[in-house]
């Protein structure tokens, strides 16, 4: 999603504050602090307090409830760090935050918010000791309102006649009503010619082109009778809103006269120019990466290392796979980056780790798919930690060998995806990341893994360390072509990216991260899409409606 896939938009309510404690009134107030870039600092320039935002003081309560909501963009590629502070306020007198007392506080990504829709954690004091029993609970909601279009098809009655010969060549014209008054053109008809009573085809809009994605917006509707020379005759016009047409149209009454104001003001007894009839409404839900995470789509998250001969002795400092205490290797930095962010949309923590390339104990055989933790029967670690440790404890085990093979680890991961397709629900997505420092050796088997994990709820992520030439390894993604297999077909998605590390060094691992992971929100909507499997706790029955709104989507 370059940038994702567009931008999400959340409110967070915050609410339940439970046991504040004590025997004296409080005046709770809470304020809100977004992190920049993933760090550990907090933006404080937004408001006078120093916070992104704080919500109304509640009086005299111990568990209050705040009205006021938290309205932030979401973007999966980055670590978007959040603080919550709590403060007793000393009334409208209150300076700002030195004058008031601080009750607690809790740290979260919003990432994590996202995951779970509803998060409570406990309020802590300073130094990270409990603030009693005080808890904080915030709940995420989407409200970006732009996933969806609607198909409208229009008729007409008794139109008046333009011509003097024949009959009127009537076309319609449907306007947006912008706040400033002004029009903006969404669609206009075909011509149906000689005919006072048109039958329009049926046209696809976007509910943002049509209305802004408010459904209250004043939409105005025009019928022209054509004119070859383009001096067009007005026939007449009406008014209208996206929910009129669908309340209208829910009770088959979504029809409206066509007025011409110069014949209403001029004509003793003029009733209109003819009737325009909305024949058919039909929306189409579009779902968005956020609806899939937040209803409760699981990130499976796996790396694969590359211990091929060519990243050099682990123990010198030239290697590759060089463990400096002060610095972290290219391997720890795009691991660290890209598994910072999957770990939070994945509930259990545990994550795949796997190598290839390497001779491995006890018979030093060469594997191309072997657990970095030497246990084959559980080859998953306990979160990114615990990843690294199985990483820098594999390093002195293992002989660095080759060839650089990864079609093996492609078609591993695969067959795990395969089986969450059987399961015909939106419930686990995996994502692969490959580090490697050269081009493929295996590079038919490789692009043949590819196209068939292309079917399957999976993305890969290849990141080249070191200094090879990685022209060739571009090949595998998509972006410049469709990829195709040795066989010659294609691929169903491109679900490859490749970024080769150098060009991010120095850049900060926040940077990376968005880069690498950017087309992973628009890959994963395009495969349920495909499978016309709507995020769980949707039902697919509501994915389009001709008749009535859809239940649970952004026009309710």
């Amino acid at each position: 999603m370059s940038r994702g896939g567009g931008t999400q938009t959340l409110r967070l309510r915050v609410w339940d504050f439970v046991d504040l404690g004590g025997w004296k009134t409080y005046l709770p107030r809470l304020d809100c602090a977004l992190g920049v870039e993933g760090g550990l600092s907090w933006r404080r320039e937004l408001t006078p307090g120093g916070s992104v935002d704080r919500t109304e003081v509640v009086r005299s309560s111990l568990h209050p409830v705040f009205s006021k909501v938290f309205t932030l963009d979401y973007y999966f590629e980055e670590v978007q760090k959040l603080r919550f502070e709590v403060y007793d306020t000393r009334g409208p007198g209150s300076l700002g935050l030195q004058d008031d007392d601080f009750l607690g506080g809790m740290e979260c990504t919003l990432g994590q918010i996202v995951a779970q829709k509803k998060m409570t954690r406990a309020l802590l004091l300073k130094f990270g000791r409990n603030a009693g029993k005080s808890t904080i609970t915030v709940i995420a909601e989407d409200i970006s309102g732009n996933n969806g279009y609607v198909e409208l098809s229009f008729r007409a009655r008794k139109l008046d006649d333009k011509d003097l010969f024949s009959k009127s060549d009537p076309f319609l014209e449907l306007y947006r009503v912008n706040d400033d008054q002004s029009k903006q053109l969404v669609y206009r008809t075909e011509v149906v010619k000689n005919n006072l009573s048109p039958v329009w085809e049926p046209f696809k809009v976007t509910l943002s082109n049509l209305c802004s994605c408010e459904e209250t917006r004043p939409l105005k509707c025009l019928v022209w009778d054509y004119d070859s020379r383009g001096k067009h005759d007005f026939i007449g016009e009406f008014s209208t809103t996206f929910e009129e047409m669908q309340k209208a149209f829910g009770e088959d009454q979504a029809q409206w006269e066509c007025v011409n104001a110069k014949y209403k003001q001029k004509k003793r007894h003029y009733k209109n120019s003819g009737v325009v009839v909305l024949a058919d409404l039909k929306f189409y839900r579009v779902h968005s990466f956020l609806d899939y995470i937040m209803g409760g789509c699981q990130i499976h998250f796996t790396v694969a290392i590359d211990f091929t001969a060519s990243n050099g002795d682990p123990r010198n400092s030239c290697s590759l796979h060089y463990i400096n205490p002060f610095q972290p290797n290219e391997y720890l930095q795009a691991l660290v980056a890209v598994g910072e962010i999957c770990q939070d949309y994945d509930s259990d923590k545990r994550f795949s780790a796997l190598g290839f390339g390497a001779r491995i104990p006890p018979k030093y055989e060469v594997s191309h798919d072997f657990a970095i933790n030497f246990n084959p029967e559980d080859d998953e670690c306990e979160g990114i930690q615990g990843v690294v440790e199985a990483y820098q404890n594999c390093l002195p085990r293992v002989q660095l060998y080759g060839p650089t093979n990864v079609a093996p680890i492609i078609s591993k991961v695969a067959r795990m995806a395969a089986a969450e397709e059987h399961t015909g629900e939106a419930s686990q997505y995996y994502i692969l990341l490959v580090l490697t420092d050269g081009v493929v050796t295996d590079m038919a088997d490789t692009r043949e893994a590819i196209v068939r994990a292309s079917h399957l709820p999976m993305s890969i992520i290849i990141v080249g360390v070191g200094n090879a030439d990685f022209t060739d390894m571009q090949t595998l993604d998509g972006d410049d072509g469709v990829l195709r297999s040795p066989r010659g077909e294609p691929a169903l998605r491109d679900i490859v990216q490749f970024v080769p590390f150098r060009e991010l060094k120095s850049a900060s691992p926040a940077a990376l991260a968005k880069c690498v992971l950017a087309e992973v929100p628009r890959q994963l909507v395009e495969y349920y899409s495909y499978k016309e499997l709507p995020p769980r706790g949707v039902s697919p029955h509501t994915q389009e409606s001709s008749r009535l709104r859809p239940s649970g989507s952004f026009l309710d």
